[in-house]
């Protein structure tokens, strides 16, 4: 029997990122993302999409909201090399809205910001998921290939991926990088020049 999804309460929350989700008196164990925890509550009834991985050794449940977290998760352990631990640190990292977007601009940089994840593991991943992920046409129609993306969103991220690029260039680390565009405004009209000069700011605490 593979389960596929859950329906019940939280009754206990683990801080290193496990659930125990209770369904008529039996207390599912639920490794989730830092999302879901965050937003778990002991006693709130949940529903989760699960992913059931079963080994000769061992049987574990990982939790998501959506199916499109599930089906992003899937994915991602499609990629030869990648185990639960590394796609789990992935979906921490970057939701599947944001990991589609990455893979239709080929924003190399913004994968490498994963923990465990190398220039060498980033470039396969940009290779292998878009055979396995779509973007969601925006009337809602049944999807298009992540690299067909364009337009709103994913010329924001294509802005994000050269600014990324030009301060890897100018010395800074991922941690920074990340903190300094968190900080520049969801402004759809500003180009490359503009956020750079904006990041830039971030980063010298002006």
């Amino acid at each position: 029997m593979i389960i596929g999804s859950l329906r019940g309460t939280v009754f206990d929350r683990d801080p290193v990122g496990e659930l125990i989700v209770e369904c008529g008196g039996v207390g599912y164990r639920v490794t989730v993302t830092r999302d879901v925890m965050s937003r778990a509550v002991v006693g709130d009834d949940v529903t989760l999409w699960v992913h059931h991985h079963v080994t000769d050794a061992s049987q574990k449940l990982f939790g998501f909201h959506s199916r499109e977290g599930r089906d992003a998760f899937e994915g991602l352990r499609k990629v030869h090399g990648v185990g639960p631990a590394l796609a789990l640190a992935v979906m921490d990292t970057h939701p599947p809205e944001r990991l589609q977007q990455i893979l239709a601009t080929d924003d190399l940089a913004a994968l490498c910001e994963v923990p465990g994840v190398g220039k060498k593991t980033a470039q396969r991943l940009l290779v292998e998921l878009r055979s396995v992920l779509v973007v969601d046409d925006t009337d809602g129609g049944g999807g298009t290939p992540a690299g067909d993306a364009g337009g709103g969103l994913a010329g924001r991220l294509g802005v994000e991926a050269d600014v990324r690029a030009a301060l890897v260039n100018l010395g800074y680390g991922q941690d920074e990088i990340r903190l300094a565009l968190a900080a520049v405004p969801d402004d759809p009209d500003l180009d490359s020049g503009a956020m750079l000069k904006q990041a830039l700011r971030a980063l010298s605490g002006r």
